[in-house]
């Protein structure tokens, strides 16, 4: 019978930001020990070869004696056995704080783990005890642990040994360790919990009370809830944002600002972005960690895994993301409707959806779209928002030609009794081919656009199918990203050098020139620091006026630094495409069309 591995693992040093890791091998039953961490974590689909932060590794025999070891490659290191139990200690630097790897401080450590526990190779399916140990050296209040691995000896704080069924299982937990508040609710019997960590003072009892309404809402579309327990570990920050699926937890980074508080009259746009997030990563744990693409279920993290089915297991998950949350009633239709607006002004203002198709978004992911530079919204379209879009698209399509017998929801649960309960992976054209036999739609020609074409989706038809007037218009200004109106007034389209500016800065730096744009064609380039227009000083809140205002002339000079030589140029503003996205709510339809539309809005559960 072959010994667990034990992994043991305690936050060493605060100042320093070390974490220290022993494994103990019990019986390697092999002269050489191949041990590695992966280069990429599931779910972020880029190299990040979390072996870099590794700062010593060391191995040794039962009675002490120091082994040959010797690293193979970045990320890999080979240890010569005497044939009986060996330990491997390390130690890894930890400071990046983000949901994917590992950060240590005196006010918490946090840890994904891929980013810390080695792969002892030939032993992946083996059983794995991971001990946690409280830190060492001086830190900020009693430290708890959060963490969703189940407990095999643990004490009051959650300290101590917890039990993985394999590799896969032990790195698929995230552990958070410090002072943290907590949300508990139940959900047909399954304990929830959320512990956030960071300064905050978010209204606990509304937490509470929206997830219960959205992880309900998602458990009723799949007809069933696949787990014994769920975590959301909340890591609250001045500014922040981003999420990853575990199978039994997630990880979340967000703004103190987006959590609710008990002084709001109503949900705040930032809280609703919050809830639209704690959406998508639960809807995850059916679609992405149990219905799974087969290309990514080989284990393989050693080497990027090329799919083109993202657009599926991201898009989709982003479309339902925010459509639960009017279906469970957080917000109300015209809530959501602003919402969708605000997606198809993002896509409409990324030329690159003319450039790039869907599939070769999804395939392309590892290089490109997780890899963004300067030109990115030129030649690239994200398959998170076109991919939302298509699974509108799709649904809406479904939804018409059945006369609202068959939905996209239809297709999600026989994707998850075929592939999700039985643990089979989802081929690339899957999802494609599911969706063609529930419905029993001829959907080829809707594929070949919508994933490997670039011509537009055409939405107008299929929102007004259930009661949603559309428009594109031009932009009012910078911050202008459409919404859900009461009528389609007249916009006049004012005059732009479509330049996108570096957030966050008070000078008008360039991050984009959108091709073909007026910036683009005076010799605008990204990085340029815009200083005058018309012998006037400006900064990044007032250049879009400047310009505006100086456009009747025949060009508009503008002066700029590149890097430290200062360039004038003339420039021609343009006005501005209508790329931004009106939608309205239609009340003198007929009474299918209102029906369809209360059907597709209609809560599951």
């Amino acid at each position: 019978m072959l010994s667990d591995l034990t992994y043991r693992v305690r936050p060493a040093d605060p100042h320093a930001h070390r974490f220290h890791v022993d494994i103990e091998i019990p019986n390697p039953d092999v002269e050489l020990v191949e041990l590695s961490l992966p280069a990429w974590i599931p779910g972020s689909y880029m190299i990040r070869d979390f072996a870099r932060n590794i700062l010593t590794l060391v191995a040794e025999s039962a009675d002490g004696m120091r082994l040959d070891c010797r690293k193979r490659d970045k990320q890999t290191w080979i240890c010569r056995t005497t044939g009986g139990p060996i330990r491997v200690r390390y130690q890894v630097y930890a400071w990046e704080l983000s949901v994917r790897a590992a950060h240590f401080d005196t006010s918490h450590a946090y840890f994904n783990g891929p980013g810390l526990l080695m792969r002892v190779h030939g032993m992946d399916h083996r059983a794995c005890f991971l001990d946690l140990l409280p830190p060492a050296g001086s830190v900020e209040g009693d430290w708890e642990v959060a963490t969703s691995l189940v407990p095999e000896r643990i004490d009051e704080h959650g300290f101590g040994l917890y039990r993985a069924e394999d590799y896969e299982d032990l790195i698929d937990h995230p552990v958070e360790m410090g002072c943290f508040d907590r949300v508990a609710f139940h959900l047909d019997g399954v304990p929830h919990r959320m512990a956030i960590t960071g300064r905050h003072r978010a209204d606990m009892t509304q937490l509470q009370t929206d997830l219960t309404r959205i992880c309900t809402e998602h458990a009723a579309l799949f007809g069933e809830l696949p787990i014994d327990r769920y975590l959301f570990l909340v890591t609250a920050v001045g500014e922040g944002y981003g999420g990853l699926e575990h199978r039994f937890s997630t990880s979340l980074l967000c703004s103190r600002n987006d959590l609710p508080h008990a002084t709001d009259e109503k949900r705040t746009e930032s809280y609703v972005r919050f809830l639209g997030l704690c959406s998508h990563e639960y809807f995850h744990l059916w679609h992405v960690k149990r219905i799974r693409p087969a290309a990514l279920m080989n284990g393989m993290l050693d080497r990027e895994m090329h799919t083109r089915t993202l657009w599926a297991f991201e898009g989709i998950t982003s479309y339902y993301d925010e459509l639960a949350l009017v279906r469970s009633g957080c917000i109300d239709a015209r809530g959501y409707l602003g919402l969708l607006a605000a997606t198809i002004t993002r896509l409409m203002r990324t030329p690159g959806r003319e450039v790039q198709t869907l599939a070769e978004s999804s395939f392309d992911a590892w290089t490109k779209f997780y890899k963004q530079d300067e030109n990115a919204p030129n030649v690239i379209v994200s398959y998170y928002v076109k991919g939302a879009l298509v699974a509108l698209a799709l649904d809406l399509t479904i939804r018409a030609g059945t006369q609202c017998r068959v939905s996209l929801d239809d297709v999600m649960r026989v994707l998850w009794l075929r592939h999700g309960r039985r643990g089979l992976g989802v081929p690339e054209q899957g999802v494609e081919a599911i969706a063609t036999e529930v419905s029993g739609l001829d959907l080829a020609e809707f594929f070949s656009t919508a994933l490997d074409g670039t011509a537009e989706l055409d939405l107008e038809p299929l929102l007004a199918g259930v009661g949603i007037g559309m428009r594109l218009r031009p932009a009012g200004g910078p911050k202008d990203s459409g919404g859900c109106v009461e009528s389609f007034d007249p916009r006049e389209a004012r005059p732009t050098l479509e330049l996108r500016l570096r957030p966050g800065c008070d000078d008008a730096i360039v991050q984009n020139a959108i091709r073909g744009g007026a910036g683009e064609r005076a010799g605008i380039a990204p990085g340029d620091v815009v200083v005058a227009v018309d012998g006037l000083r400006v900064n990044a809140e007032n250049l879009e006026a400047m310009v505006a205002r100086s456009a009747g002339t025949p060009g508009v000079s503008i002066h700029l630094f590149r890097r430290d030589e200062l360039i004038q140029v003339l420039a021609f503003p343009a006005p501005a495409r209508s790329d931004t996205c009106d939608l309205m709510l239609l009340e003198s339809v007929p009474e299918t069309v209102l029906d369809a539309r209360a059907r597709w809005l209609a809560g599951v559960a």
